[in-house]
């Protein structure tokens, strides 16, 4: 395996990394839009509640995609094993 092969596939997992956990976030901040923050907080549309959901996002936004990424990681060791 030649090295400009290395470097294509290692920048190619990277851009699929970004996209997975971005793409988590994106659906993590959807699924907060349903939370009703009223009963944890005083103003729910304040500014202090959206970095409160910007951050819950973040959070369950990365633990998710670290999830998915990991099972392929994981999937993808297996093919040797099988082989």
């Amino acid at each position: 395996m030649d090295i400009d092969r290395i470097h294509t596939l290692t920048g190619m997992t990277g851009l699929l990394s970004i996209v997975v956990v971005l793409f988590s976030i994106v659906l993590a901040w959807t699924v907060l839009q349903e939370l009703k923050l009223d009963v944890f907080m005083r103003r729910p549309k304040g500014p202090k509640a959206r970095i409160l959901q910007v951050m819950l996002a973040i959070v369950l936004g990365h633990a998710f995609a670290s999830f998915i990424l990991d099972y392929w990681h994981w999937s993808n060791m297996l093919r040797g094993f099988v082989e």
